[in-house]
């Protein structure tokens, strides 16, 4: 459904809002291990996070990725996934056909499109400080062991 990059966004942001709640800054290589990503890849990711204004990121010494609490309520998982993979998740068809609409559907269109607008409201709605509380207490994870 998520590109791997947006998956590895998703994961990466949640991490440093963990940390960030700490008053913690992450370094590259810390974020790639905890959430099983090649580091170079991860780098890319968190570049364009941080260029999007989603998280913060700190060169020297004392520099590394983070968030600011204040926007840890504000921030959606619709903006993350808009950062990284555009808008196609609420246009594509179920099929991946490319001419599928209303005028001339796929044989899964019309359930799909329920699909889809669930999934925009979920993603629209779910911020990333509510994903971080059930990882902070060990109900959620990252990656598996």
């Amino acid at each position: 459904m998520f590109s791997k990059a947006c998956e590895y966004g998703i994961r990466a942001t949640i991490y440093i809002a963990k940390r960030s709640l700490l008053d913690s800054k992450v370094s590259l290589k810390e974020v790639a291990k905890e959430i099983g990503s090649p580091e170079a890849y991860t780098s890319k990711i968190l570049q364009k996070l941080a260029k999007d204004n989603i998280i913060n990121s700190d060169k020297g010494p004392t520099g590394g990725f983070s968030m600011d609490k204040s926007t840890l309520n504000k921030v959606k998982l619709s903006t993350i996934v808009f950062s990284i993979d555009g808008d196609d998740i609420y246009k594509g068809c179920g099929l991946g056909l490319e001419a599928c609409n209303e005028q001339m559907p796929c044989p899964v269109h019309h359930q799909f499109k329920t699909i889809r607008e669930d999934l925009k409201m979920m993603l629209e709605t779910t911020t990333i400080i509510s994903l971080t509380i059930g990882l902070k207490d060990g109900l959620t994870f990252l990656k598996r062991s």
